[in-house]
């Protein structure tokens, strides 16, 4: 119990000795800031970059340490300069220019002023004072500092930044809008003007879907409002604007949802842009194709009629012309059966022209026949080896004439997508000219090879026969024109006709090299 009393007194003793220490402290301290200049600077200073005073004329008397930390000044340099001695960037401006009227004026003044620091950079430095009086007399300034260069920076950037953002906006030739949360429009480019009629300030806090077509409103407002709560990722849709004027313009709105930092939905951002001449011309041309339609099922209709017609004298041809011609070459060898041995050499050679005149005649309606009907006949396209064809060919050619000393050279593997019976034809003619304008050379040489030319394959029939003349080309593959008389060379004169009419509906193309003599060389492509 004596030892709980004594305790009790020392730390009652303890805390009347703290009490008394604390009260002297505060009491010294509030001396010193009442009685102590540079104390109380101090303290200004630690509420800014730095403080200063100036004179009565406006000289500065004193300029805190946090100058030199700032901008590399030595502050003690600056003692005695006045405000506008200083290396002001900006000494000419109207902001410096009113600075210094307040000063001499005797005027509170705040103003952020450009200084060039001891660096060579430029530091914005905003500076604020009161003019001290003392019972009505004028002592000079007092006031503090700061740097505010990384604020002025950041906000020229921000400015800068949102004047090109702005510049890009509004150089686009299309909208750029904002909606909020009810489709009210909150933003627009000046474009809008343009495309609806409307000024922008006067159509800001109306729905969009106010300025569509009627027809196209509910729409509109259904997928936009799905778009807006989440629903559609984004929307892609082409409308009908109504202009100021009533002119009604097609628009294609594209939009997706906005959403704040909690991701709930602000309304939406998009563009509208202006369709209506590509959906004129897209009218336009659906009109076009109607009446082309039109015109190709007119065409078609009388392309059957004259089919119709090709085929009735394609009859014609094959019944009605060989009747007289078998007539005729029957009379002519009963003749020359009958008068055996009452002909004399040239009644007999008269009969025989009679003859082969029929036989040739026959043979030219069997070429027409056929001509017409390869123009006629579709197209059944496959893939298969032409060079096998030729090969057939001349296996053919070789069972005709045995006797016959032929070099022929074909390149293996040449695959092509053609109608395999049409190629047939074609490569056939090809191959026969060869073999038939080569028939006078002790050893014929004959090749079918392909060439590779820019980005098509073109192939060749090559020959070391008769020739012809560069000259009379243009006339190769027309109809019964020939560049070598019957005596010379025997054929119908259809024959490259036919292979050019093949040539041409796969496509392709067809042309010879030639000169008299040295052979002659025909390239073709099948379009493929």
């Amino acid at each position: 119990m004596m030892w709980s009393y004594v305790l009790f007194l020392l730390t009652l003793l303890t805390g009347i000795a703290l009490g008394l220490l604390v009260d002297r402290r505060r009491s010294a301290a509030k001396a010193g800031e009442e009685g102590d200049p540079h104390a109380l600077a101090e303290l200004v200073d630690l509420a800014s970059d730095w403080s200063w005073s100036t004179d009565v004329s406006h000289r500065y008397t004193r300029v805190g340490e946090g100058l030199r930390n700032r901008t590399g000044l030595v502050p003690a340099d600056l003692v005695g300069l006045r405000p506008w001695e200083l290396p002001w960037v900006d000494a000419t401006s109207a902001t410096w220019i009113t600075y210094r009227e307040r000063i001499e004026k005797r005027e509170p003044v705040t103003r952020t002023l450009a200084l060039r620091g001891a660096d060579g950079r430029i530091h914005h430095l905003e500076l604020i004072g009161r003019p001290l009086m003392r019972k009505g007399t004028f002592l000079g300034y007092h006031g503090i500092g700061r740097d505010v260069t990384e604020r002025i920076v950041t906000a020229r950037a921000l400015q800068e930044s949102q004047q090109r953002y702005s510049e890009v906006v509004e150089s686009v030739n299309e909208v750029i809008f904002r909606t909020d949360p009810d489709g009210r429009l909150t933003f627009l480019n000046r474009f809008w003007q343009t495309i609806s009629g409307y000024r922008v300030e006067q159509s800001l806090g109306k729905p969009l879907v106010d300025f569509l077509h009627p027809d196209d409103r509910e729409e509109a407002q259904t997928k936009l409002a799905k778009v807006g709560n989440g629903e559609l990722p984004e929307c892609n849709c082409e409308l009908r604007l109504r202009t100021r004027e009533g002119e009604i313009r097609w628009i294609e709105a594209a939009g997706r949802p906005v959403t704040d930092m909690d991701g709930m939905p602000q309304g939406l951002a998009g563009t509208l842009d202006d369709i209506s001449s590509r959906k004129v011309a897209e009218l336009t041309l659906k009109n076009v194709n109607q009446e082309l339609e039109a015109r190709v099922r007119l065409r078609t209709a009388e392309l059957e009629a004259s089919n119709r017609e090709l085929e009735a004298f394609s009859y014609s041809v094959s019944h009605d012309l060989r009747a007289p011609l078998r007539a005729i070459d029957g009379f002519a060898r009963i003749l020359e059966e009958e008068l055996d041995g009452a002909l004399d050499k040239a009644s007999r050679g008269h009969i025989e022209r009679i003859r082969k005149a029929t036989q040739r005649m026959a043979h030219l309606i069997d070429a027409l026949i056929e001509l017409a009907r390869l123009t006629r006949q579709s197209l059944h396209k496959e893939t298969f080896d032409l060079s096998e064809l030729a090969l057939q060919v001349i296996d053919e050619l070789r069972a005709e004439e045995p006797e016959r000393i032929v070099e022929v050279e074909i390149t293996r593997g040449l695959m092509v997508t053609a109608d395999r019976t049409l190629a047939r034809v074609l490569i056939e003619n090809l191959m026969r000219n060869a073999w038939k304008f080569s028939a006078r050379q002790p050893v014929a040489r004959i090749s079918f090879r392909a060439e590779r030319e820019r980005d098509r394959r073109v192939f060749c029939v090559e020959d070391n026969g008769a020739g012809f003349d560069m000259a009379f080309a243009a006339n190769l593959f027309r109809p019964f024109h020939r560049l070598h008389n019957s005596g010379e060379f025997s054929g119908t004169g259809i024959g490259l006709a036919t292979v050019q009419r093949i040539i041409q509906r796969h496509g392709g193309l067809i042309w010879a090299e030639s000169k008299p003599g040295q052979g002659a060389r025909f390239y073709f492509t099948l379009g493929s």
